[in-house]
């Protein structure tokens, strides 16, 4: 969200909760760069659902929508597949019969 979406989310804080939440410069230190981090219409739906269900202002983590983490795990799993297909047939087969081989004497 920009920077104006950002103030306009805690004017509208400040409207529908008249009285119990006023905007300050240390609310703007703290709101701003939080809110700017997250989707402007999500944060209004999600406010406007507070509001609805709470007559007191809400916190950050109230309103708070943050887009979803980067699964780093899902990107190395897909490389290791492409590396694992460029290996030869041979030496899987090989790699299959070693670690039989070493189940079957562990296991004795």
């Amino acid at each position: 969200m920009k920077y104006d979406e950002a103030i306009d989310v805690l004017e509208t804080i400040e409207e529908l909760f008249d009285g119990k939440f006023t905007i300050t410069k240390r609310k703007l230190a703290v709101y701003v760069p939080q809110l700017e981090r997250m989707e402007y219409d999500a944060v209004m739906d999600k406010l406007f659902y507070y509001a609805s269900q709470s007559p007191f202002p809400p916190t950050l983590a109230d309103i708070a929508v943050l887009p979803p983490k980067k699964n780093e795990y899902l990107e190395k799993m897909k490389v290791w597949e492409e590396e694992a297909a460029l290996v030869p047939e041979e030496t899987k087969r090989l790699f299959a019969q070693k670690f039989a081989e070493m189940v079957r004497r562990k296991s004795e």
